[in-house]
């Protein structure tokens, strides 16, 4: 729960009475691998921070393929931020990878937090915003590189991710065949 509180404090000032009201409002979730923590075509329940595990946002395409477009490891928020705060249907699903511990508040208590700490809708928009960088900067890459580099930019942004997660989650994150990426793999060793 420690890492939660840190992670907050990096983008704005709370004192202990605001912290242990934000603790008040949490609850712990826990997932097996490939349970979902929000489907495509539900409102997401919760906004989440990830204290253990690994999970992916995916969606699929018009062709029925599943396309994995990013990953969110251990002391990172989870959310359908836009979707969860509008209440609305999600288009993306996102499932945990590994077995998952995290800290989750419901639309509810999110709201009962923003009412009641001054400041505390500043730091969400901090925090999202971090978020929407450090996705753009993960992204990006992958447009222009090619495949091999694309997959040693992947290990660079994720160290230790590569060992954690399934090659084919990893293929479709990074545009290309799970044949492909064994083939990038012998050639790099």
């Amino acid at each position: 729960m420690k890492e939660f509180i840190n992670y907050v404090l990096q983008f704005g000032n709370l004192n202990r009475q605001q912290t242990d009201f934000i603790m008040s409002k949490a609850k712990t979730l826990e997932l097996h691998k490939d349970d979902y923590f929000s489907e495509a075509g539900k409102t997401p329940k919760y906004v989440g921070f990830l204290l253990e595990g690994v999970v992916r946002f995916c969606y699929y395409n018009n062709k029925g393929e599943e396309i994995t477009h990013s990953f969110v490891d251990e002391n990172n928020f989870v959310s359908d931020q836009q979707k969860f705060e509008a209440q609305v249907v999600a288009s993306d699903y996102v499932q945990a990878v590994t077995p998952c511990k995290m800290l989750v508040f419901s639309k509810k208590s999110w709201d009962e937090i923003g009412n009641t700490i001054v400041g505390w809708d500043a730091i969400i928009t901090q925090i999202t915003k971090n978020c929407l960088l450090k996705a753009i900067e993960r992204r990006s890459p992958l447009v222009s590189e090619d495949a091999t580099t694309r997959y040693l930019s992947f290990i660079e942004q994720f160290p230790g991710l590569v060992n954690r997660v399934p090659l084919s989650h990893v293929a479709s994150y990074l545009g290309i065949t799970q044949q492909s990426l064994s083939r990038i793999r012998r050639n790099i060793r």
